[in-house]
Parts: C-alpha cells; sequence; structure tokens
C-alpha cells in the first residue's frame, strides 16, 4: 500500500480530423479481433508518467489542480500547469528551497523528509514532464488521478 500518482495523456480519435481518421482506422485495425461490428476506438491513452510516494508532488496537484480535494479521483491537468510545476521543480532545484514545495504527510504517503528521495523525484519530475510536454498539447489531454 502508499501513495500512487499517474499522470495520463488521453487523446481522442473520434473523427475529429483526417489524421484523426486514420490514426482511429489504424487502431481499429489493431483491435479488430476484439471490437464487435460497428464498434470503433474512441481514444487513446498512455501512463505519460507514474510517481509512487512523491507526497510533495501530490500536494501541488491536490492544491493547484483538485481545489484541495484529495479524493482519489481522476482531476483534468491543463498543459499550462504542468509547464508550472516543471517551472516550479527547475527552481527548487535551483534554488535548494524546499519551501517552495513541501511535502505533505497523509496515510502511507511515505517519508517527508528533505532526503536524496525527495530530491530525485523531483529531479525525476523535471524529466518526465519534459518529455509530456513535448505531446502535441492541442490532440492530447492530461489527467492526475492517485490512490492509496
Amino acid at each position: 500500500m502508499g501513495l500512487d500518482m499517474y499522470l495520463t495523456a488521453k487523446r481522442y480519435v473520434w473523427n475529429y480530423k483526417d489524421e484523426d481518421k486514420a490514426l482511429q482506422d489504424q487502431l481499429d485495425d489493431v483491435m479488430k479481433d476484439d471490437l464487435a461490428e460497428g464498434m470503433r476506438v474512441k481514444e487513446v491513452a498512455v501512463d505519460a508518467l507514474y510517481w509512487r510516494k512523491a507526497n510533495h508532488i501530490h500536494k501541488w496537484f491536490v492544491d493547484n489542480c483538485q481545489d484541495g480535494e484529495d479524493d482519489c479521483r481522476e482531476y483534468w491537468v491543463d498543459a499550462k500547469q504542468l509547464v508550472r510545476l516543471k517551472d516550479l521543480c527547475e527552481s527548487v532545484l535551483l534554488q535548494k528551497d524546499v519551501g517552495l514545495l513541501p511535502t505533505a504527510d497523509g496515510f502511507f504517503f511515505g517519508s517527508t523528509d528533505y532526503d536524496e528521495w525527495y530530491w530525485s523525484e523531483i529531479e525525476e519530475t523535471v524529466k518526465g514532464l519534459e518529455k509530456v510536454l513535448k505531446l502535441d498539447t492541442g490532440k492530447w489531454d492530461f489527467y492526475y488521478r492517485a490512490s492509496w
């Protein structure tokens, strides 16, 4: 048990544009043995980032994307918010200021120490968000969900 955190990227391919139609046709072909006649793939979802017990990152999502509600539900995250999180993490690393991104305690949330684990999760968040933000944010939507 513990705090598991997921950033999912979803792309809807339900006949929006010609390139989406081509992608949808390819997906339908891949899924041909699983889909009944007349069924079509509606969206593609990928695990963009995963964290485990990175309670400081979780606290940021709760405060900035979930209106303070920490309820294990999935929340939409604007790509601009992801840019802000990446920039914040870079600032924490540059300034060595843990006050910018404090830890949070909770049931099975892991350590609240400012140790190598804390710094490692911030570094990995920056690297992961750099990759995520290379996606065409006009075609992909982002969602955050945590469970424990």
